[in-house]
């Protein structure tokens, strides 16, 4: 089994697990960090990493997450994937009180992978998507 073939392998667990409310931190090292890029939104260790995440799609919001393309780099060190957020606000984030609002956010999410697990999450374009979604103008 190639290096590409067994990283698609386990993100594909680690999603599957993630969106039937089954345990994905089992598919995280004992460091795992994520961050929120372009915030001061992160997380360090596979307890806090799937809490942030835990927070985010169970407590912030009532959401569901499309995933699109997946893109694994030769070595299966580093992966890539496109996903959509589905969810409705439902407590605090970014300093704005829950709103009720349902918001849609296409992101993506950059993983470096270990033969232990994912080591690092780095979430693209989500806070900022999430917090412009909340602040815009409730259409008419």
């Amino acid at each position: 089994m190639t290096a590409t073939v067994s990283a698609h392998t386990m993100l594909d667990a680690y999603v599957d697990a993630l969106t039937t409310g089954q345990t994905f931190e089992q598919f995280f090292t004992d460091d795992v960090t994520i961050e929120m890029m372009g915030t001061s939104l992160a997380a360090h260790g596979r307890d806090d990493v799937a809490a942030f995440i835990r927070w985010g799609h169970q407590v912030a919001f009532a959401s569901t997450i499309e995933f699109g393309a997946t893109l694994v780099d030769p070595d299966g060190r580093q992966a890539a994937m496109e996903l959509v957020f589905r969810g409705t606000h439902m407590a605090e984030f970014a300093g704005i009180p829950a709103t009720g609002r349902d918001v849609q956010v296409r992101y993506s999410v950059h993983y470096d992978l270990t033969d232990d697990g994912i080591s690092a999450l780095r979430v693209y374009g989500l806070a900022q998507g999430l917090v412009d979604a909340l602040t815009a103008a409730a259409p008419a």
